[in-house]
């Protein structure tokens, strides 16, 4: 992969500056990954939780995962994010919807998480790929569940040996492309640390629906005259999202959503 000439740390504040600018809300919409809330309840109901869980949220931006496992769900849930922007709004919009006792925010690393095996469910929304040290997450992750806990991931994957040069770069590791993996590439990864695989499921057609969904909000702020956004090159910006349908559409970029849990714990009901 070509270098992007940033050391992971300072990698980590510009994602965590991007994701909480303005700009990702007019370009990315409210849940910022692919398939929205739909595949948000897909995901949870593959992971079997239960009213009364209690999950952690990795990555939690906005809230809109967050909120969705409480008031659909009943969950007790913790959302973590890099951002002290999304954290902050995500905290107001619990307020709003006086679920603050239920939901709760915090600014932490998902790379740093504090074992304590005092969740029964982690959550990480296609996220996962945009972490410099997965493993160190991955193990993070397992060590906050309790017995019997479980994982609900999903993330975008890739078969690196299609995808563009351009996408290679900086703009393709914000834009979850960059430093995805295959997906044994993440069962591999789960497997050796301490999770066992029970679900997989692919949903490519949720990236192509999203990525055409930015293109045409980029469409018409250019069909209105403007040649930039907050900063972003507009007819880039498009170039860039044109390559991406095409990746997909050649089966070089795909979606998955993926349960494990922990081993040794009994199966999650299908």
């Amino acid at each position: 992969m070509k270098s992007t000439g940033m050391d992971d740390a300072t990698f980590k504040a510009c994602c965590a500056a991007t994701y909480g600018s303005d700009l990702a809300s007019a370009v990315l919409g409210p849940t910022y990954h692919p398939g929205g809330r739909e595949l948000t309840r897909r995901l949870a109901r593959m992971g079997c939780i239960r009213p009364g869980e209690r999950v952690l949220d990795v990555a939690s931006g906005p809230g809109h995962t967050a909120l969705l496992l409480a008031e659909e769900f009943d969950a007790v849930v913790r959302g973590i994010d890099l951002s002290p922007t999304l954290v902050e709004r995500a905290s107001s919009a619990a307020s709003e919807r006086k679920l603050a006792e239920r939901v709760s925010f915090e600014v932490a690393d998902a790379e740093r998480l504090r074992a304590g095996q005092e969740h029964d469910l982690v959550f990480c929304e296609c996220a996962l790929c945009t972490f410099p040290d997965k493993r160190r997450a991955v193990e993070g992750f397992a060590a906050a569940l309790a017995p019997g806990g479980r994982l609900c991931l999903s993330d975008v994957v890739i078969d690196r040996a299609g995808l563009p040069d351009e996408l290679l770069g900086m703009v393709g590791r914000i834009a979850c492309v960059a430093e995805a993996l295959p997906a044994d590439g993440y069962l591999r990864l789960l497997e050796g640390s301490g999770l066992r695989v029970c679900g997989l499921e692919h949903h490519d057609d949720a990236v192509v629906d999203m990525v055409e969904r930015i293109d045409a909000r980029l469409a018409f702020v250019a069909a209105a005259g403007g040649r930039a956004l907050a900063g972003l090159d507009l007819a880039r910006a498009r170039e860039l999202a044109a390559m991406a349908v095409a990746a997909v559409r050649d089966g070089v970029i795909g979606y998955v959503l993926v349960t494990a849990e922990l081993e040794g714990a009994a199966s999650l009901r299908r």
